[in-house]
């Protein structure tokens, strides 16, 4: 439990200085700033992810297909990074995934209503770079984005760049 609040706060407090330090010196916030913000937060969820599915991964036998890959960080790689599986994986077997998450652990901190709807990309950011950085340590480069229609649901979509 104390590990858990712990990551929490540390997440909140990273996304907290990262906007901080980015209105210090620019004064008030533009897109273009708040675009600069979730490219910091997105690049280091990316490096984050990047060890996290090497230390998860060490000892597993290879994937033979992206689903495989999909099916494993849905419920492993999930499970170790936000203590719960995801509650459903969709696909259109072309490419794209969508991942929810009924309860996601980085918002249940914020209100349920609607009212904190609008911040909750900024505490979204980091997750996308982690899942973007698992994927791509496992040889599938993606985009991954995040929607939020009710807190603390979220529905994460991967879409697979085929080379």
């Amino acid at each position: 439990m104390a590990d858990e609040s712990l990551f929490d706060f540390l997440h909140m407090e990273i996304v907290s200085h990262i906007y901080k330090e980015q209105q210090s010196s620019k004064g008030e916030m533009d897109n273009k700033d708040r675009a600069v913000c979730v490219s910091v937060l997105e690049s280091m969820g990316f490096r984050v992810g990047q060890g996290l599915i090497e230390r998860l991964t060490r000892d597993s036998p290879s994937f033979k297909d992206e689903l495989d890959v999909m099916k494993f960080v849905c419920k492993d790689f999930w499970t170790k990074v936000f203590r719960r599986q995801v509650d459903n994986l969709r696909t259109n077997h072309q490419g794209t995934y969508v991942l929810q998450d009924n309860k996601f652990s980085l918002l249940t901190q914020l209100s349920s209503g609607k009212q904190y709807l609008d911040q909750a990309p900024k505490y979204l950011a980091f997750s996308c770079g982690v899942v973007r950085g698992a994927l791509s340590n496992l040889g599938m480069d993606s985009v991954v984005t995040a929607e939020v229609s009710v807190m603390p649901s979220c529905k994460f979509q991967v879409v697979v760049q085929k080379l």
